[in-house]
């Protein structure tokens, strides 16, 4: 309801501000020009009638959420081409920039079937490509007159990629590559718009040459025709159906019968296929996987995006609603005065924030990664990849796990679809498995601080994010004296880390001299494996966190430092009081202290509660992409169910024909 009086207790929160918000959306946001461009893109969008639908999507069959969002997707496409062009910047990677972020999925409730193209096609061309190919193969790409995505995962293969089964067998005779599904486990499955949407993809196969298995390679396959948009001879194509969320995604599975595509369609950057079959190999195998790399550092920018809107919704609906008296002889509270209630909602303020600040940390290691790549030099590729791969699992688990909490807080409202914490949970709680399922990545990420454990304990030099494992050693492993202050605790954790990795280490030696193979002995110690590597994330969370904020604190305002010091604090105590029976198993930390902590962490919590309302406003989030009556900026939730409850369907009759056809004749039946 446009124009309509903000609601008197949200616009109290607001009064009792203590920071500049516009500086903490500048900083959010990534400066004035960032922040003009996102309030002119949201104005150009929001009052578009080709955005506004009578029936919500969530009433409309499967059939129809899929053709709406098509047509969605087409819309947000031309408009956001426009708004660039019009602005005299339509270079191609801006609008791709704001159609893979969180604009085109926050305007499509439940997933954009494009997304893949612009978040995973796109890179891959760029990543495996070489000069002549992305020459051939981007223009038309960035243009969206081809669509793409990316096929990886497989019926019965996901993250173990060596396991995959699709087969591309060079021909020397018609230098072409023969595509082939061996089995039906060996049909792609899941790659988003590949069902209806894709008429191109990049496909993952096992490249065969010569007689000899070369590995994982990167192939384009035309999918569909052009003109009619049928399937080519020999693919088998498909959608999966139905899922927990994401169901406008347009998830598919795609099957090869002797499809034959020229030499050049393989990606050639990295390894290379003579015409007469010889194989190249790439500097590192690492580099097939570029990829997932680059989508693993976007998800978790993503996370901490899906919980600000998260957090926004929840927070300013806590503040509306009123629940039960704290003293007797007063009217009821507001939600958020609830301890419990703070509690619930202000760690996911400090995790979205902490989030960001990470992912902004883990882009500039990915950038300057791929510059060595570049050059020829591979030494940092493993540390990026470990730290990647436990950073895609906390910030995917913490979110899906918060957004459930926020979801909770928001008591049985909260429950309703149209409240989209569904569509929110729906997305995060996915990533929790695509671009690697999270047990399988911290295994991974396990397995690079085993082989950096020996080489510490040889006194060989380490790379930044394992340097405390030397530190460790040279302590002589003993329990690390506990202090309470953000530094203290990132100590604390990455001892807890050390000690952890420490202990598997030796489990594991003990199982082979035990009879056990290397692997099966790794197996076995995969509990206390997977443990170090998220304990070795959560560390690293904190501490990128508290360096990342006092950084930006020597360049905001002192009210604002206050503020987001006290997030971090917030963030660290949480962390620490989380860990507690390995604190006390590895640290000095004493009851007293736990008590300490405990008194620290309610007292941030009450610091933060006079602002919690200015700092997500500061989010700058619009009502049109936080898509919920509970989180309206206007805070006039009730006014606002009520009229999200008169669009359903059922009400737009005042009896449904089921009570001519069923009910009255059963209640006449005379049971």
């Amino acid at each position: 309801m446009p124009g309509s009086p903000v609601n008197k207790d949200l616009q109290a929160e607001r009064d009792k501000c203590s920071f500049d918000k516009n500086e903490f959306t500048l900083w959010w946001v990534g400066g004035k020009e960032k922040l003009k461009e996102k309030l002119d893109l949201e104005k150009f969008l929001e009052s578009d009638p080709e955005f506004q639908n009578s029936t919500p999507t969530h009433f409309l069959s499967h059939k129809e959420l899929y053709e709406e969002t098509i047509r969605q997707a087409t819309v947000i496409f031309r408009k956001v081409r426009r708004f660039h062009e019009d602005r005299g910047n339509g270079d191609p990677s801006n609008y791709m920039a704001t159609l893979g972020g969180l604009l085109g999925n926050g305007i499509i409730r439940q997933g954009n079937p494009m997304g893949v193209h612009f978040a995973m096609f796109v890179p891959a061309i760029l990543g495996h490509g070489s000069p002549e190919q992305q020459a051939e193969w981007l223009p038309r790409s960035l243009k969206c007159q081809i669509i793409g995505t990316y096929a990886q995962t497989e019926l019965g293969h996901g993250t173990f990629l060596r396991g995959l089964e699709t087969t591309a067998t060079y021909d020397e005779r018609t230098q072409e590559f023969v595509l082939e599904s061996p089995t039906l486990s060996s049909y792609k499955w899941w790659p988003g718009g590949l069902a209806h949407t894709a008429n191109y993809c990049v496909v993952m196969a096992q490249l065969f040459s010569k007689g000899n298995c070369h590995g994982i390679q990167p192939f384009i396959v035309q999918l569909r025709d052009e003109e009619t948009h049928m399937p080519l001879k020999g693919i088998t194509i498909g959608e999966i159906g139905n899922k927990l969320g994401m169901n406008s995604v347009n998830n598919g599975f795609l099957g090869f019968d002797h499809v034959r595509i020229p030499r050049k369609n393989m990606l050639m950057k990295n390894a290379k296929l003579l015409a007469d079959g010889t194989f190249v190999k790439p500097p590192s195998q690492a580099l097939t996987y570029g990829t997932m790399m680059f989508v693993r550092v976007v998800i978790c920018r993503d996370m901490a995006f899906h919980l600000a809107k998260m957090a926004t919704i929840a927070v300013r609906y806590s503040c509306v609603r009123r629940q039960s008296q704290i003293n007797p002889d007063q009217p009821e509270v507001q939600v958020i005065d609830h301890l419990t209630q703070q509690y619930k909602l202000f760690p996911a303020i400090a995790k979205s924030i902490v989030f960001k600040l990470t992912s902004e940390n883990l882009w500039q290691m990915y950038t300057q990664v791929t510059a060595e790549l570049d050059e020829g030099k591979l030494e940092r590729l493993p540390e990026l990849h470990a730290i990647a791969c436990c950073l895609k699992v906390v910030t995917t688990a913490d979110t899906a796990t918060a957004v459930e909490t926020c979801r909770m807080a928001c008591g049985g409202h909260g429950y309703m679809t149209c409240a989209n914490f569904y569509n929110t949970y729906g997305f995060v709680t996915a990533a929790c498995t695509y671009e690697g399922e999270n047990t399988v990545l911290l295994l991974q990420t396990a397995r690079y601080l085993v082989k950096v454990w020996n080489q510490a304990i040889k006194g060989q030099p380490l790379v930044p994010t394992v340097q405390y494992l030397a530190n460790f050693i040279q302590s002589k492993n003993n329990r690390h004296p506990w202090t309470d202050s953000v530094p203290g605790i990132i100590k604390a954790l990455q001892t807890v880390a050390a000690a952890k990795l420490r202990l598997a280490y030796e489990h594991i030696e003990q199982r082979k001299k035990a009879g056990y193979t290397h692997e099966e002995a790794v197996n076995l110690t995969g509990l206390e494996l997977t443990q170090t590597a998220e304990v070795h994330c959560r560390a690293f969370l904190v501490q990128s966190g508290y360096e990342m904020i006092e950084k930006l604190c020597q360049t905001v305002s002192a009210p604002l430092a206050k503020v987001m010091r006290t997030i971090g604090e917030l963030y660290a105590y949480n962390e620490a009081l989380d860990m507690l029976a390995s604190l006390v198993r590895f640290t000095s930390i004493s009851e007293s202290d736990i008590n300490r902590l405990q008194a620290k962490l309610e007292q941030t919590l009450l610091s933060i509660r006079p602002n919690a309302v200015s700092i997500v406003d500061s989010f700058a989030i619009p009502d049109m992409l936080l898509g919920s009556p509970l989180g309206a900026h206007d805070g006039n939730v009730y006014e606002k169910l009520y009229e999200e409850a008169k669009k359903s369907p059922l009400n737009q009759e005042p009896v449904n024909k089921s009570f001519h056809l069923y009910l009255k004749p059963f209640m006449r039946s005379s049971l």
